[in-house]
């Protein structure tokens, strides 16, 4: 999920659509928020593992 938001963010930046740069920037931080808890060993959604 960081790496589509990081690729999201790009594209969006370059080809100067900002619906891509705000969907890049909401999915890398929310990925970013994912790997955080889960490498904390929290569970998110009974989920202990995104991928």
């Amino acid at each position: 999920m960081i790496v589509l938001g990081v690729i999201l963010l790009l594209l969006g930046f370059f080809l100067h659509i900002s619906i891509l740069w705000i969907l890049g920037v909401v999915l890398a931080v929310v990925g970013v928020v994912f790997a955080i808890t889960g490498a904390s060993g929290r569970a998110i959604a009974g989920r202990k593992h995104w991928f």
